[in-house]
């Protein structure tokens, strides 16, 4: 199962962080996670939103540059070596992870993890072969508060 994040250019300036965040607030739409990295010149702002079309017209519509990608979100047990398991069976299937990010859930004693890999529908098919790994969908990174 994938989630839409968007990734926005980001300029290396103060303020555009702000920004965006501002822009995206004053619309009504609500940031569930985010990530920036990083290089010399520009950030990579890595979000997800429930209503992620909008929120890409939106930016866009601002002179934002936006791509939408397909990532998988995996619950992990919020404990030392909760990500392990994860990562052993990516280890065990030679899956690659282009990059991940994590957030604390709802749900008492775990974590979510959001992944993209090089080969998304490979690693789900794996994934899902293996009965230590829940995937946790919209209903879960959506939930109301």
């Amino acid at each position: 199962m994938k989630i839409n994040q968007l990734s926005v250019l980001l300029e290396n300036k103060p303020g555009a962080l702000k920004n965006i965040c501002r822009l995206l607030a004053d619309n009504k739409i609500d940031i569930s996670t985010l990530s920036v990295a990083d290089t010399k010149d520009f950030g990579i702002l890595r979000l997800i939103v429930k209503e992620w079309e909008r929120a890409q017209k939106l930016l866009l519509e601002n002179g934002l540059a936006v791509t939408v990608t397909g990532v998988v979100a995996v619950e992990v047990d919020d404990q030392p070596g909760g990500m392990c398991r994860i990562l052993d069976t990516l280890d065990k299937y030679s899956i690659n992870v282009e990059y991940l990010y994590a957030f604390v859930s709802r749900m008492k004693g775990k974590a979510v993890v959001i992944l993209r890999f090089d080969a998304p529908d490979v690693a789900i098919e794996r994934l899902s072969a293996d009965q230590a790994v829940k995937f946790v969908g919209p209903e879960v990174i959506f939930a109301e508060k």
